[in-house]
């Protein structure tokens, strides 16, 4: 049986030998916040095919770094076995006492998507990727409307129609926006006052077949969503609170932006590629139904009919 010992993690040389991509770089102040990892030096909590780094002041990840290989890409059952990494000091990583508490209505927001990691030369493997997507270390309360439509939509687009599809090796980097400025879970949870991230964002990294790293950034909100359904304390979520940037992303919706503005808000820096694209203004991406047999609109016997295409996408 495998162990969280045998996890090896995101791989800088997954792409291609010849064109590694590093880890994002913390800054010096959300070093110094991360969450010890037992045995390790960098605090790097390794799980089949990606890596977490944790903030331990507020119990969710400062982001995960995931491979996925299209052409290794398994079907396999799925297992919501959630449970916390005993690596980590319970302290330092929300579990099933924040998501059972009053007025939790929000989802386990997987960060890493159960399906981009879900590969392998065997069976197996994939399912002890999927299974090791369960962690909560791999969590964030995100609201249904954000977690299960146009965020999960570009998720799905990014492995099924770009990976799979294409056979493709790219790299993903996602979480949530740990600000200040975080609105306050209505219900303290063991005696403590629970901040809830109202941004997350992605970064994915590719080629194109010309020997170059691309990148591509987007980012979603959910401050409206937790206010209207009471989830946060409206005092803590007012817009006054949010800087600027913040406040092109409030609405719920899921925007294409620079990689600049991902940086900014979370204070990581990203490992260099071309930049596709490339405008101050953030771009709304929007959902399109095309003609697809319904026996074709289920992702997991389809593979690549995802039923919809996503416009003012740029890759």
């Amino acid at each position: 049986m495998q162990t969280l010992k045998d996890y090896f993690g995101y791989a800088e040389h997954f792409i291609s030998p010849d064109l590694p991509v590093s880890l994002p770089v913390l800054s010096s102040a959300r070093q110094s916040d991360l969450a010890p990892v037992l045995g390790t030096t960098d605090n790097m909590a390794r799980y089949v095919n990606y890596s977490i780094a944790m903030s331990k002041t507020r119990g969710f990840l400062y982001f995960a770094a995931a491979n996925i290989d299209g052409a290794l890409f398994k079907k396999v059952s799925r297992q919501d076995n959630w449970r916390k990494d005993d690596r980590i000091d319970s302290a330092f990583q929300w579990g099933e006492e924040l998501y059972k508490a009053a007025k939790s209505d929000f989802d386990r927001g997987h960060m890493v998507k159960r399906e981009d990691v879900q590969w392998g030369q065997t069976v197996l493997e994939a399912q002890n990727a999927a299974d090791s997507t369960f962690f909560y270390t791999n969590s964030v309360p995100q609201h249904a409307d954000l977690n299960q439509k146009i965020w999960l939509a570009l998720e799905d687009y990014i492995l099924h129609t770009e990976s799979v599809q294409n056979h493709l090796r790219i790299n993903v980097f996602t979480g949530p926006v740990l600000a200040e400025t975080d609105p306050v879970f209505v219900t303290a949870v063991n005696g403590k006052e629970v901040k809830l991230p109202v941004l997350f964002w992605k970064v994915v990294v590719f080629t194109k077949g010309d020997g170059q790293l691309y990148r591509v950034g987007f980012l979603m909100g959910q401050r409206k969503l937790l206010l209207q359904d009471q989830i946060i304390r409206p005092e803590t979520a007012e817009p006054a609170l949010l800087t600027e940037l913040f406040e092109d992303f409030e609405d719920a919706e899921t925007y294409q932006v620079n990689i600049a503005t991902i940086a900014t808000l979370t204070g990581l820096t990203f490992p260099q590629a071309q930049d596709v694209y490339q405008d101050q203004r953030p771009i709304k991406l929007v959902l399109e139904e095309v003609d697809v047999p319904v026996a074709l609109l289920n992702l997991e016997t389809a593979g690549t009919e995802l039923g919809y295409r996503i416009s003012n996408l740029v890759l």
